[in-house]
């Protein structure tokens, strides 16, 4: 049997947790319909946010998230444990206390797009980031504001999100 290294591992962990997921919406969706299933994923997303930005915050020592330094280490521990290869976004700090994503291939809009309810899907992957922050108590401001999937209307997703400590 092969051996994978630590990489190799959290990628394949991380494929077969977004597949997990995105198994669950298909299902949760063709059994109770759209609306409950963007309502129950956002739930979900809520949850393991809670779980998860505590837990990261944690095993790396981060201490309480109380200055935008803070922030940086925080969201770059978030996203070196659950981003996977596949997951091709960039985020940035272009200015004090402000977060920029930029989403440059989505795998949800592709999920969505192959499940044929895209046009109807409310985005989960800002929900989960920006619930990271919620749980955590911070004050901040995400634009744009959007409902449904921002790929799909405007051909692009970014989100900038500019914090008060």
């Amino acid at each position: 049997m092969k051996e994978l290294t630590a990489k190799e591992l959290k990628e394949l962990t991380v494929k077969c947790w977004m597949t997990h997921d995105g198994m669950w919406f298909y299902h949760c969706q063709r059994e109770f319909g759209m609306e409950a299933a963007n309502r129950l994923n956002k739930a979900a997303i809520s949850s393991l946010a809670e779980i998860e930005a505590k837990r990261v915050q944690q095993a790396f020592e981060l201490g309480k998230i109380d200055t935008f330094d803070k922030l940086k280490l925080l969201t770059q521990a978030m996203f070196q444990t659950v981003k996977g290869d596949f997951m091709v976004f960039t985020f940035t700090f272009p200015e004090e206390n402000r977060l920029h994503f930029n989403m440059e291939k989505c795998f949800a809009y592709e999920g969505m797009v192959r499940i044929g309810v895209i046009d109807r899907y409310e985005c989960g992957i800002f929900h989960r980031v920006l619930s990271w922050f919620d749980v955590l108590g911070l004050k901040y401001r995400a634009e744009p504001e959007v409902k449904g999937c921002m790929l799909l209307t405007e051909g692009r997703c970014y989100r900038d999100v500019r914090f008060e400590f």
